[in-house]
This record gives C-alpha cells, structure tokens and sequence, in this order.
C-alpha cells in the first residue's frame, strides 16, 4: 500500500499530474486529498469541485456501511489503514471484502502449503524422534546394549533422512 504523500496515513486517492509533459503521481490520504482539491487553482476547477464532493460522499457512505467485528470492534477501513486484523473472527465478518484483496495480492484465494524438504522437521518426524530417545533411554537404564545401539542406529537414520542425506547407516 502507498503512503500519503503528505503524512504518514495510507493513500486512498491518487493523481497523476502533467508538468513540463512528464507525468507526476500524486498518493494522497482522503484528508490530505480533500485539501489538495480545494487549493489547486487550475483550468478544470469545477471538475475538481465535483470530485471533492464525490469523494465526500464515497467517505460518508463507506463510514456509514462498514461492517463492525461484533468480537473485537474492528472496522474494515482500520484493517485497510494499518494492515492488521483484531480478532480471528474477523476473517469470517470480512470475508467478502478480504477475498478480493488476497486475490489481488496472491492470485489465489486458497493457500496450499508446503514446507522445505531439508530443514523443517515436522510434528510426525518430531514425534518419532523423541519416542525412539525414550526407547532408547529405556534401554540404557535396563541395560540392554543391543536394542539402545539399534534404536541408535534408527535415530540417525532418521536425523540423516530429515536432513536430506538417504543413505541408511548400515
């Protein structure tokens, strides 16, 4: 999202000026907008007159449409000004103005995930690792040598297999 021009709020309105026939653009919030409509003295005032009370009333009435979160009270406009969400329920309420916007920005409204091959050991993985270290825990403390060097063995296997390396130890 473009910034305003003036200060620090998101822009909302933009402009694109010929001077010296090169274009200048303009990114403006709606009250730095407002102000900028009103003093510029230029050939097409009226069309500017006509544009400050249009978006006055684009102001008005998306203020007065914008769905609440009955959970946390966030409006869409102040998910729009800084970027995040209140609550979880906000995805639902939203719903039909976020899908637009992750279309937009991702092409896609569904999300299919993926996790690199080589550096992210996963809940399963995880769960397997530490049931073979209490084995072989378990082994150590009643002494049994074979099966604590055997389920050694099948750890680094596994640690090796996570890692990328699928060459089995023996």
């Amino acid at each position: 999202m473009k910034k305003c021009r003036r200060c620090t709020k998101t822009a909302t309105f933009h402009v694109t000026e010929i001077h010296a026939e090169k274009a200048v653009a303009i990114h403006l919030c709606d009250s730095c907008a407002r102000e900028y409509l009103e003093n510029n003295d230029s050939p097409a005032t009226e069309t500017l007159t006509d544009l400050t009370s249009k978006l006055d009333q684009l102001i008005s009435q998306s203020a007065e449409s914008e769905a609440t979160c009955p959970d946390c009270g966030t409006t869409f406009g102040e998910f729009r000004e800084n970027g995040r969400l209140g609550c979880a329920h906000d995805y639902t309420e939203f719903l039909a103005e976020l899908l637009p916007l992750l279309e937009n920005i991702h092409e896609d409204t569904s999300h299919i995930g993926k996790r690199p091959m080589r550096t992210i050991i996963g809940p399963e993985e995880q769960a397997m690792l530490v049931q073979l270290r209490r084995q072989q825990q378990r082994a150590i403390l009643e002494e049994d040598y074979e099966t604590a060097a055997t389920l050694r063995d099948q750890i680094a296997d596994l640690e090796r297999q996570l890692q990328g390396d699928d060459t089995p130890l023996h």
